[in-house]
């Protein structure tokens, strides 16, 4: 099984979720630039995010961290009515060679149902057909970089081994999830919220710059493992 991040891994959005933020938190009279955003959100449930972007500032505060999420989601509500979101590069061609090889194709997101299900809706994409699953922030208790999500998606497919599953992301934490989670690789890549060097980070078994390098690393890693 290969666990897929959405948003700047298989679904290009054009960062509005992470703008959509920016301006939530703006709203309320707080002022964080895309890239502080980028750094201490990206991946993550969204309320996390918000309460970890906030606290760069030292700001802690129940009440307004509920009404910045409310606004959050009624701004984030307009802009995907609008939105033109569409596949990152190859994404298709690499889900194709996967379900080829008899490879379950999951989809994670820190998003909530709503918010995701809108997403795959937007580009057409058939549960079943170009992928297998989706698990999302609100179905599982713990969001990343806790491995509820992944774990969830193994009950599913009856993957009793997590050395079976390999995990893909564009955030730090999605490959610290990964790694919470015990994948047999933890991959980043750059198309999304970090750089290299910030992937680096975490130590991820690989970074690439694009989704047709997975098919070649997962056979190599067969034919060393099997």
């Amino acid at each position: 099984m290969v666990v897929f991040d959405m948003a700047g891994t298989t679904v290009d959005e054009n960062n509005v979720v992470y703008k959509t933020l920016q301006k939530a938190i703006a709203d309320h009279g707080y002022s964080f630039s895309l890239d502080q955003v980028f750094a201490a959100g990206a991946g993550k449930e969204k309320m996390r995010a918000i309460k970890d972007i906030l606290a760069l500032n030292q700001i802690i505060d129940d009440q307004l961290l509920a009404n910045i999420y409310q606004h959050f989601i009624i701004l984030l509500n307009e802009a995907y009515t609008y939105l033109t979101v569409r596949p990152q590069p190859n994404v298709l061609e690499v889900f194709r060679i996967l379900k080829q090889q008899k490879v379950n194709v999951v989809l994670n997101t820190g998003y909530d149902a709503v918010t995701a299900q809108s997403l795959v809706e937007k580009l057409g994409w058939k549960k079943g057909i170009i992928y297998d699953d989706l698990i999302t922030a609100s179905d599982v208790e713990n969001g990343r970089p806790q491995p509820d999500m992944i774990l969830r998606a193994m009950h599913r497919f009856n993957i009793g081994a997590s050395d079976e599953v390999i995990k893909v992301g564009d955030s730090v934490i999605d490959i610290e999830e990964g790694k919470n989670a015990g994948c047999a690789l933890s991959i980043g890549i750059t198309k999304g919220a970090h750089s290299y060097d910030q992937l680096s980070s975490a130590n991820p078994d690989f970074v690439i710059s694009d989704l047709l390098e997975l098919p070649v690393i997962i056979s190599n890693y067969n034919a060393t493992h099997m």
